[in-house]
């Protein structure tokens, strides 16, 4: 699934919120405890306000598309030797390319919920269209 920025969205499942708080008094070293939680119910409705890809290709892999695209772009015209020295070095990256072509990419979304709360950096998949 992908959310686009303006979409609404509603909450697939119920969600429990928790985090730091620092209490007024407290050092700034401290960490802070948890004071409270806050849930959300399944269905609560909200809109789309940013989507960011997280992409995961790797060095191997975006040295495979360089090299292929030098291949395919020069490679009538290189002299034999280094023609062969090419297509070894990407047949040799070619399995990096397929894994990364072979993963999900990570989105993570900022919804701006109906009663006001934001919630930022939150997996798309916590999210179905409303």
């Amino acid at each position: 699934m992908t959310l686009h920025e303006g979409q609404r969205v509603k909450l697939a499942a119920d969600t429990r919120l928790t985090d730091w708080v620092a209490v007024t008094g407290e050092s700034p070293e401290s960490p802070g405890t948890v004071i409270g939680s806050l849930s959300l119910a399944a269905g609560v409705e909200g809109t789309v306000e940013q989507v960011v890809v997280h992409d995961r290709q790797g060095p191997e892999a975006a040295e495979y598309l360089r090299l292929s695209s030098l291949l395919e772009d020069f490679g009538p015209q290189m002299p034999p030797a280094s023609r062969q020295q090419l297509v070894e070095k990407v047949a040799a990256l070619e399995p990096h390319w397929v894994a990364y072509q072979e993963q999900r990419l990570r989105a993570t979304v900022r919804v701006r919920l109906d009663n006001g709360f934001v919630l930022d950096d939150s997996p798309e998949d916590a999210f179905i269209p409303a």
